[in-house]
């Protein structure tokens, strides 16, 4: 469970040997290392902070998102995802840009709102954030492995062709 630590971009984390509280602590432990401990994150020249649940930011509500995924959307219920999970320590390494080859960065109009999205296209891996201009910051929203129909209809580089002209 430790080992889990040393792990680094693009290794994945060991996760299915444990059973779900062995889990938990390991994959709160990689997230306290990478974002709790390591204030404040800074992308693009802005800060960047966990999306706000209820006018409340919390940890939490960040760690939840980039370890689970809505399963109801009516209900906005979530359930861990161990392909995002595995993945947990990826998400600082890009927005520290440890990577750049092959990397695809953009923001486009969505019916939810403006969206910025970091595309590892090696790894086809995606980081969602939501830019807000008044504020100068951006709301960490998830992140993930592209996979399954996603990863089939080239999700991403469908979004990219609808780009805006800059990146917000």
């Amino acid at each position: 469970m430790p080992l889990n630590l040393l792990k680094r971009y693009n290794d994945l984390l060991d996760l299915a040997s444990l059973n779900e509280s062995q889990r938990l602590d390991s994959l709160k432990r990689v997230f306290g290392e990478a974002f709790v401990n390591r204030q404040p994150i800074h992308f693009n020249n802005k800060i960047v902070i966990p999306c706000p649940k209820d006018g409340v930011i919390g940890m939490d509500t960040l760690f939840r998102h980039l370890t689970t995924v809505i399963t109801d959307r009516a209900t906005n219920k979530r359930e861990f995802e161990m392909s995002r999970s595995k993945r947990l320590h990826w998400v600082r390494f890009h927005i520290d840009c440890k990577k750049k080859e092959n990397m695809m960065f953009f923001s486009v109009k969505e019916p939810e709102g403006l969206r910025t999205y970091l595309y590892d296209v090696d790894e086809k891996y995606v980081i969602v954030f939501e830019p807000k201009l008044d504020q100068n910051v951006y709301f960490l929203l998830t992140a993930y492995y592209l996979e399954g129909k996603d990863a089939q209809r080239d999700k991403i580089v469908k979004k990219y062709k609808r780009k805006l002209d800059e990146v917000l």
